[in-house]
């Protein structure tokens, strides 16, 4: 089918009390395997277009793998931008067909965030197409921050209020104690600031980060108000974990094919946890 917007599918989520799974793809067996395991589980589905994927194989590969991949599915599948850096990369993401945006200006100042959100949710509207907005800062494993640095770039409840009145974002990805990046699943979320943002903000609310969280820290984020949870670290571990164990069984081999689709399988039996996790199963 078609592409279809992030727009309903998030909000049937908020109302029904279920997260959509929104998975970085960086190569077509990553778009194959996250689409067959939404198909097979009878879920939508938000794939993502990261910087790291814009950067490696450029924009219009990384949407067009989707695009096909949409067309033969028999699910909802979203094109997402991820941490998209400015107004001109949303207006390209938008250009190429893009069904759901993204503003990351998490690291601006609230005055500069709020205007270029704004902005680019004016455009993105005009179009039928919804804006995700981040406010609050989630950090990665590179920043080598405290835990009390980590307490202070969380997203503030009033000032969400605020930001989401001021600039008409559909969603909103929060600063709740996710870590970008986590090789493991030791990240502890604040489940009371998650309750206090969703009491002010009428919005889908999104984790970011979340290869990092433990299944029961998924599942009560879920409960709180979250709507959508971004995975990428996760599949990536699991994409490069199926090629190593491949090529280790078969080191004669030069089929490149056959180490891939090992890392495919791998990559699918992840996001097919995921989605049953995040309680999207049977939801498409």
């Amino acid at each position: 089918m078609p592409l279809v917007t992030s727009k309903r599918l998030l909000q049937r989520a908020l109302e029904e009390h279920f997260a959509i799974g929104a998975f970085n793809a960086n190569n077509m067996e990553m778009v194959q395997a996250i689409v067959e395991a939404a198909e097979e589980e009878r879920s939508p589905v938000i794939l993502q277009v990261s910087q790291g994927a814009i950067k490696y194989a450029g924009l219009e590969y990384a949407a067009e793998m989707v695009k096909i991949a949409a067309r033969l599915a028999q699910v909802p599948v979203v094109l997402h931008l991820d941490h998209g850096t400015d107004f001109n990369q949303n207006v390209l993401c938008l250009r190429a067909g893009f069904t759901s945006l993204m503003y990351d200006g998490s690291s601006k100042p609230f005055e500069e965030n709020v205007a270029v959100s704004r902005k680019i949710v004016e455009i993105a509207h005009a179009c039928g197409i919804p804006v995700e907005a981040e406010l609050g800062k989630v950090a990665g494993t590179e920043d080598h921050i405290t835990v009390s640095q980590l307490d202070a770039l969380m997203t503030d409840p009033d000032e969400a209020k605020t930001f989401v009145e001021l600039t008409g974002c559909d969603s909103l990805a929060v600063a709740v104690g996710s870590v970008h990046r986590m090789l493991t699943r030791e990240a502890r979320l604040d489940f009371e600031r998650i309750s206090r943002i969703r009491q002010r903000v009428e919005l889908p609310l999104v984790l970011h980060g979340a290869s990092g969280v433990p299944d029961e820290g998924v599942r009560e984020a879920v409960a709180r108000g979250i709507c959508k949870i971004n995975i990428a670290t996760e599949l990536n571990k699991a994409f490069t974990r199926g090629c190593a164990q491949a090529m280790q069984a078969m080191p004669d081999e030069v089929d490149p094919r056959k180490f891939l689709g090992k890392g495919k399988q791998a990559v699918k039996e992840a996001v097919r946890e995921k989605i049953r996790l995040f309680g999207s199963a049977g939801k498409a």
